[in-house]
């Protein structure tokens, strides 16, 4: 009796990886049907607008464009999303007698099974239908369809294997969980780019086009158009320039499969012998306070750097918070007063402090015996806090004072700035003992289940907390703008909005303090859940 064909065998994989995936829960199998369905759903609109645009000016260039972003959206998929599908690490089959070009062909089948695939396939199917006339270019399309589509699977296979060892380490998990941030750049960066197209329509694309049509997996649809025109000459060119980016990226992704298959990596090279070391004084120890305040600084700001969840909510909250206020700035439609947004962002990550510690708060819990030692623990971790947050809502509101050209409201937005990152650094300290919730290490998820109101009451009475606290400052600008001659007397909120910042800081910290010593079991219980 002959073995069943490699092919089928990492298909039907492909398939119970899913299938037993979905047995794990009800709400898994609920997450996944709804994820079919809205991606069949917007697949489906993509697929009747595509066709609706037969015969404009600017099918073709909408066309291209699409295949262009669908082909970079396949090749970052595996850098953000590695755990997303367990056959782009090919590294599991090492053990196995395979040979690496069928190896290639089963895995590029098994890929082809997916929401995803589908998805492209009537983003590609819509594409060739707006820009097919004619016989040539309707027997094109059919090869063209099939071309992109290996071309953007090939794609994702290659840069995951030239990428697998990035991807199963530590480095990787960080640039994983950083992929909220790439979406949420990007919705900026696209909506920029839509408000600045708006005067001249898609004609001002068109030079654009020209040059992406000769760019797989673009030049596949870019030869249907091609032919339409009958331009068959330019037709054949692109399409097989597209068959050449799949031998190309296959041939690719054999040499890196055949270097992961046969090269040692470092679990099976001898480790070093260790030997004693001493373990320096850091840079940063040096300049931090010493005891035990500069002790939880360092602590603090080495979670920033290392662990995956705070580096990704730092530098979403750094991002976001510099595009915002800019990005109006740049349109003409901002006001110098969205620069406040970044202290906002910033200042949310004095919230859950402990939380943030998880499982590893105990060994903090343990050296706090008393209000004073949960105090000095609060203030160490706020001022770790203020070391980034002060300098970069001061920078931001200078970008954004320079771009609008509005020097003179300078002194009170950085009054406004500050007032309100201390407003927001006192509430959090206080909501951090009195609701404290457990982030999970694992995923993309920042609350464990049951404990989502917790998170809410946490952030969002926070917020109406510091708000409220900052109004005293907030009623001051706008009463000196409103009154005659009160511009004069407006630089006055500088001074004030720092001195009433570190003034609620101050108290905020003491109010916390005892309350943080006194519910430490409690606090505990409540991080560990995780």
């Amino acid at each position: 009796m002959s073995a069943p064909g490699l092919t089928p065998t990492l298909v039907r994989l492909k398939l119970s990886l899913l299938r037993n995936g979905l047995r794990q829960s009800a709400g898994r199998r609920a997450a996944y049907v709804t994820t079919v369905v809205v991606v069949l759903l917007f697949a489906a609109l993509q697929l009747i607008g595509l066709i609706a645009l037969r015969g404009s000016a600017h099918a073709a260039t909408v066309a291209v464009l699409l295949a262009t972003i669908m082909a970079l959206g396949w090749a970052v998929m595996p850098l953000f999303f590695p755990s997303g599908d367990e056959t782009l690490d090919p590294t599991r089959l090492v053990m196995l007698p395979l040979r690496p070009q069928p190896l290639i062909r089963a895995l590029l089948v098994a890929s082809l099974v997916g929401i995803g695939p589908l998805f492209t396939l009537c983003l590609f199917a819509g594409s060739v239908v707006a820009v097919a006339h004619g016989t040539a270019a309707y027997a094109t399309a059919v090869v063209a369809v099939v071309l992109a589509l290996l071309v953007c699977v090939a794609l994702a296979r290659a840069v995951a294997a030239a990428n697998v060892r990035l991807l199963t380490s530590r480095k990787g998990r960080d640039l994983a969980v950083l992929s909220g941030l790439v979406v949420a750049v990007g919705a900026q960066l696209v909506n920029f780019g839509a408000q600045r197209l708006a005067p001249g329509g898609l004609t001002q694309l068109n030079p654009v086009a020209d040059v992406l049509r000769w760019v797989p997996p673009a030049s596949a649809i870019g030869a249907v158009d091609s032919m339409s025109k009958g331009s068959y000459g330019t037709g054949l060119a692109q399409l097989v320039l597209s068959a050449a980016a799949v031998a190309g990226l296959r041939a690719l992704w054999s040499r890196s499969l055949k270097k992961l298959m046969t090269a040692p990596d470092g679990s099976t090279l001898q480790a070093a012998e260790p030997g004693p070391r001493e373990r320096a004084s850091t840079r940063l120890s040096r300049l931090l306070p010493a005891g035990r305040t500069g002790t939880v600084m360092e602590r603090s700001l080495r979670y920033v750097w290392r662990d995956p969840k705070t580096k990704a909510a730092w530098v979403t909250s750094l991002a976001i918070g510099m595009i915002v206020p800019v990005f109006n700035a740049l349109q003409g439609t901002g006001s110098v007063y969205f620069a406040c947004f970044a202290a906002g962002m910033l200042g949310i990550q004095m919230y859950n402090q402990f939380g943030q510690d998880t499982s590893a708060f105990w060994m903090v819990a343990m050296t706090i015996s008393s209000p004073r030692d949960a105090y000095t623990e609060l203030r160490g971790r706020a001022l770790a806090l203020l070391l980034i947050t002060l300098p970069y809502a001061a920078l931001v509101t200078v970008v954004t004072t320079a771009l609008l050209g509005a020097w003179p409201r300078l002194p009170e937005v950085l009054g406004l700035s500050f007032a309100l990152l201390g407003a927001m650094l006192a509430t959090g300290a206080w909501t951090s003992a009195r609701f404290p919730y457990s982030i999970p290490q694992e995923g993309y998820k920042n609350v464990v289940p049951g404990q989502a109101g917790l998170a809410w009451i946490s952030i969002f009475g926070g917020m109406v907390s510091a708000a409220l606290l900052s109004s005293p400052v907030i009623a001051a600008t706008i009463w000196l703008n409103v009154t005659s001659g009160g511009a004069d007397w407006a630089w006055l909120l500088l001074p004030v909005g720092a001195v009433y910042g570190a003034l609620l800081i101050l108290l905020g910290l003491r109010l916390a303090a005892p309350r943080t010593a006194r519910r430490l079991p409690e606090i505990l219980a409540a991080v560990s859940k995780g």
